[in-house]
């Protein structure tokens, strides 16, 4: 399996390359040259595997240069009992034909890390084989730090330098990444928004002397490896749910899933399982009032606002308004065509807007997208009836997803909602919805008394870039 940019400037690579590399040389995004095929005799034969397992059989269609022995050590070790739930990802009905997929079992409380997890061990792997270092430059709206810190910490050969913006996080978030004190995690506070940190971490990857001498990369959703990771939750689903179909209706029987996005990473992976041949019947984006996605979903024009006009929401973790990932879904709507993809982001660069409003009926009938937009009001109201009805108490961005999905359900077919964290994260909304906030285990609750680390900056990318090359392994 070969991998190359969405923007025809890089070599074919192998998996092991591009884990190491996340953005791709030519400012472009890291895809497959070709997308594996699952067909229904081989999605049948996975059912009875555990959650590693299966990790094992979907990452092994894509990281083929290595034994895959070893790759199901890694996925062995990767979801193994630093995990809450036996099962990895159980499902939670909510109602007759919904349920939550619950990817908050790992040890920050959050989706990411079932990438993340996955990650901590595969760096490393690939970093001792090679003998080399990585200084992994992450940005994070909220939980993608929290789950880099916790999956690198004090781990070999690799710094971690993880950017966020400052006042833009929940308390617990923050508790949460500041408090560590491994000598390999650096927590930098940003002055901005979550964009003004994911551009500062694309004009230093951007920079490939730089990167190269101190040993660059990135974990965020734009790399590839997260992506491929979090895909496997979507056969995971798909298999648990089709588990009371009978099996000659298993085949063709589609599910649908609502997912909070904000990057576009999480639904990505969806889509990458879909084009796969999963059967997913529809993928629902859910967008809060940042909703630029909404808007081009609805009419195929994108247009990324500033970081002023950027909104500071209750569901933080999705106060983004350019989101990294959403190339890679542009180039397959392009066909997978390099110089049409180039220039369509040279259009968006030059004048801030892209229009692919022509191509807008194929994101449903052809890829299965649709999506919506949740407020602030919503949020409460669905994290309320959420618990009145199920006796669930849900987190805000899982509350944008329920309140999006109920728009596009439809008798019979399953509607499953992707959950992003746990509600202990955010109990301010969920004590003005519910008149209490969820309790903490005390281990999480002494993390809001511990003193925190950071470093503080401007949006600059000079500073920087003298920071990590003071401080990088």
């Amino acid at each position: 399996m070969q991998y190359v940019s969405t923007r025809g400037g890089m070599e074919p690579s192998n998996f092991s390359d591009v884990l190491l590399e996340g953005l791709a040389p030519d400012g472009g995004l890291v895809v497959p040259q070709t997308i594996p095929n699952v067909d229904a005799e081989t999605l049948e034969s996975w059912r009875e595997l555990t959650y590693p397992q299966l990790a094992t059989e979907v990452i092994g269609l894509y990281w083929t240069d290595i034994p895959r022995e070893d790759l199901a050590e890694l996925c062995q070790a990767a979801y193994g009992p630093q995990f809450k739930a036996d099962m990895i990802v159980p499902l939670t009905p909510i109602d007759q034909m919904s349920a939550l997929v619950d990817l908050s079992q790992g040890p920050t409380l959050a989706f990411k890390d079932m990438a993340m997890q996955f990650l901590g061990e595969a760096l490393p792997y690939v970093l001792q084989k090679r003998g080399q270092t990585l200084n992994i430059l992450g940005a994070t709206s909220g939980d993608t730090g929290s789950a880099a810190e916790y999956a690198f910490r004090s781990k070999p050969n690799i710094g971690v330098f993880m950017l966020s913006p400052k006042g833009r996080m929940s308390r617990f978030q923050r508790a949460q990444m500041y408090t560590l004190t491994d000598d390999n995690v650096h927590n930098i506070v940003i002055e901005g928004v979550f964009d003004d940190a994911q551009n500062l971490v694309k004009e230093l990857n951007s920079d490939l002397e730089f990167k190269a001498a101190n040993s660059l990369g990135t974990v965020n959703s734009i790399n590839l490896g997260r992506l491929i990771a979090q895909s496997v939750y979507y056969f995971w689903a798909w298999l648990r749910v089709t588990n009371g179909i009978p099996a000659e209706q298993r085949e063709s029987f589609g599910v649908s899933f609502a997912v909070p996005s904000g990057n576009f990473g999480n639904i990505f992976s969806g889509q990458l399982a879909r084009q796969m041949g999963l059967p997913i019947d529809t993928l629902v984006l859910a967008t809060n009032e940042n909703n630029v996605l909404d808007e081009f979903f609805r009419s195929g024009k994108y247009e990324p606002r500033s970081a002023d006009n950027t909104l500071a929401t209750s569901s933080p973790s999705m106060d983004i308004s350019k989101a990294s990932n959403l190339e890679r879904f542009i180039y397959l709507v392009l066909d997978q065509d390099q110089e049409q993809l180039a220039k369509a982001w040279q259009q968006l660069d030059t004048t801030g807007t892209l229009d692919l409003s022509e191509q807008q009926p194929r994101f449903e009938q052809e890829f299965g997208m649709v999506s919506g937009t949740s407020t602030h009001q919503d949020r409460v109201a669905t994290i309320r009836a959420v618990y009145e009805k199920a006796e669930v108490v849900i987190d805000p961005h899982t509350a944008d997803g329920v309140t999006v999905a109920r728009g596009f359900q439809r008798p019979g077919h399953p509607m499953l909602v992707l959950e992003t964290a746990k509600p202990e994260k955010f109990g301010d909304i969920v004590n003005e919805a519910l008149g209490f906030e969820p309790e903490l285990l005390p281990e999480f609750a002494q993390l809001l008394e511990l003193e925190q680390h950071t470093v503080e900056m401007g949006a600059d990318a000079e500073a920087l870039r003298n920071y990590i090359a003071k401080h990088h392994v």
